[in-house]
């Protein structure tokens, strides 16, 4: 059975890196696995068409698609929109419609960017890190929230943190089970001692714990993780956290590789259903200009491979290829360094291709 594939291009330097990643997905397409693909509109681009971040059109297909690959959204000529028109709103739409309620952002260094991380390559070296964001909950969705004048007569805003019990169970699952498959340690990042919220968080992740003895469970504080992050990373294996923790260390995990262009994501729903993209935004500096670093796009495909598909073997062949042409060399501007080979956006592209033959 054919693997319908959602591909969404989306702003930004989306178009030029999602072109590469479709044309490494092409070399096993040939090969036999049968896929599928159908493009469609996110973020600004759709806002141009059809004058909404995430319009019906491309609800259909990715509600109908097997798993999305994404590319980027956003950019400065949409800063002025009404909020709810944003380019980033309909990153958060798509999540919120296709229930993707689990982020995996792995934080993996390559032996050969060891150099390229601000951090000494000592520190650094070896890293392999696995952060689980609950995606669809917390204060980014809470109600109520808003803008309001108070009794004072002084304007303020207003957000809500919240969770729900079957939200922090779900995740918290998640989490263990991919430990269960890497080292069996789990560490939870709450902010317990000051939020309520994350301090049944905690109450939660302890009690799921008893499925899985196996695991080594700790518990640290969001702001001494984002220090130890910093001072001694590889005493993480696999962290859960809730949805603005998750982005906050997540994006920080990703600069101890070296780049966040380097960095894959997966979104996930109940059925495995899952949103692909790079960690990296669309980055609009370079946009049109060959010079984005399209490894993070093509390695999200090969999560996309590995979690929706369940297919091992090609995500490590896309994998194993990437390895190959760092190994080479071959660098694009955000990992080049002196005596290396720097190479186009659609250079790189054609390493990685050659690379799976």
């Amino acid at each position: 059975m054919a693997l319908n594939i959602a591909v969404l291009p989306g702003d930004g330097i989306g178009p030029e890196i999602i072109k590469q990643a479709l044309r490494v997905l092409e070399v096993l397409q040939k090969e036999g696995l049968e896929m599928t693909f159908i493009e469609a509109p996110l973020g600004g681009q759709a806002y141009d068409q059809y004058g909404h971040p995430y319009p019906e059109f491309t609800q259909k297909i990715c509600r109908a698609a097997d798993a999305v690959l994404l590319g980027a959204v956003g950019g400065p000529q949409y800063d002025n929109l009404d909020r709810p028109l944003r380019p980033e709103r309909g990153l958060l739409g798509i999540r919120k419609d296709l229930g993707l309620f689990a982020n995996l952002r792995p934080a993996v260094l390559y032996p050969e960017l060891a150099n390229a991380s601000t951090l000494k390559p000592e520190v650094v070296a070896g890293l392999d890190i696995m952060i689980v964001r609950e995606l669809t909950g917390d204060v980014y969705f809470g109600q109520p929230r808003g803008m309001r004048t108070n009794e004072n007569g002084e304007r303020e805003g207003f957000n809500t943190m919240v969770y729900s019990e079957s939200e922090v169970r779900r995740i918290a699952h998640v989490a263990f089970g991919i430990a269960m498959k890497r080292g069996k340690k789990l560490c939870s990042v709450d902010k317990a001692n000051v939020l309520e919220t994350t301090e049944f968080w905690k109450e939660i992740v302890i009690d799921v714990a008893k499925e899985y003895p196996e695991v080594e469970l700790s518990h640290m504080y969001v702001d001494n993780a984002a220090m130890q992050l910093i001072r001694n990373p590889k005493q993480f294996d696999v962290m859960v956290t809730g949805n603005i923790f998750g982005d906050i260390l997540s994006d920080e995990a990703s600069m101890l590789t070296g780049s966040i262009g380097m960095l894959a994501s997966a979104s996930l729903n109940e059925t495995k259903k899952g949103l692909y993209e790079p960690s990296h935004g669309s980055a609009p500096d370079i946009a049109g200009k060959n010079l984005a670093n399209p490894i993070a796009t093509i390695l999200s495909a090969a999560m996309m491979l590995r979690y929706t598909f369940d297919n091992e073997a090609a995500a490590q062949r896309i994998e194993n290829a990437v390895k190959k042409v760092l190994a080479a060399g071959y660098r694009t501007g955000d990992i080049f360094e002196a005596g290396m080979k720097r190479v186009s956006c659609s250079e790189m592209g054609d390493q990685i291709v050659a690379a799976m033959s």
